[in-house]
């Protein structure tokens, strides 16, 4: 169910719910397929007996209306797959986290100053437990033998990695690092303007990819390369990673985000 906490302006939503106050705003009807949804908005006394949308909810209505700046966090892990990001509009910037298994996402207001602590919150980004990293370690093989690894250690087929790698015909290392898995993570930040990577309508996007892998500590996926686009990507791909550290990936997640006004001068 949806809520409202009005003293802390912190909401649950779905992504139903999210698409019903879009089309009430937009359209000023919902179609019925989000019934069930547009009828729990009212249940929580988000939108009041005659459907209008409560004034609570005007600064995250219209950020998500019109979005500046927007950062997507996917997280994989024992769970399944987290959604949850960031959007910056010209007044206000909400982050919102998926809890597994829920429907709704908590949607809460932050400031710019915050917004890189927030993302690498999302994604449990913590100080090395390992007493020595070694940047330069690089594992190399491709996306299909990545995929049989997993699959080979979620079925349980072996217990050492060892054989994992044999079975898989993959670098031993590959599967040591694998078998310590935590999580994977990718953060994705869009917005209209310059950036490293351009799409069609001036769609500027940056991205990056990481292993968290407990004790083997983090790694980043260099190859594909990040951001990845659909049918990019196929079991014959190069898979690269790379050993890193909490501190540069601090500095990764800070420099996905745009520069100048589009962020850090709100009016």
């Amino acid at each position: 169910m949806p809520s409202l906490d009005a003293a802390r302006r912190r909401l649950r939503l779905s992504d139903s719910h999210v698409s019903v106050l879009g089309l009430l705003v937009e359209e000023g009807q919902v179609p019925a397929e989000l019934d069930h949804a547009h009828n729990e908005l009212r249940e929580a006394g988000i939108l009041d007996a005659e459907g209008k949308i409560s004034a609570d909810l005007y600064p995250l209505v219209a950020t998500l209306m019109e979005p500046r700046v927007i950062a997507r966090v996917e997280m994989t892990g024992p769970q399944g797959v987290t959604s949850s990001g960031a959007v910056v509009g010209d007044d206000f910037i909400f982050t919102h986290e998926n809890w597994p298994g829920e429907a709704e996402s908590e949607y809460v207001p932050a400031e710019p100053e915050t917004l890189v602590w927030a993302l690498a919150r999302m994604v449990d980004l913590h100080r090395d437990f390992t007493a020595e990293v070694d940047s330069g370690e690089v594992i190399a093989s491709t996306m299909g033998t990545l995929d049989d690894v997993l699959e080979r250690m979620e079925a349980g087929e072996y217990e050492e990695p060892e054989a994992v790698a044999e079975a898989a015909g993959a670098p031993v290392r590959l599967a040591e690092v694998l078998a310590q898995l935590n999580c994977m993570w990718r953060i994705t930040v869009a917005w209209q303007g310059e950036g490293p990577t351009r799409r069609s309508g001036g769609l500027a996007v940056s991205a990056l990819a990481v292993w968290d892998c407990g004790l083997e500590g983090y790694w980043l996926r260099e190859l594909p390369a990040e951001p990845v686009f659909e049918g990019q990507v196929d079991a014959g791909s190069e898979l690269r990673v790379r050993r890193t550290s909490a501190k540069e990936l601090w500095q990764m997640v800070t420099d996905l985000l745009p520069d100048g006004p589009q962020l850090f001068e709100t009016p």
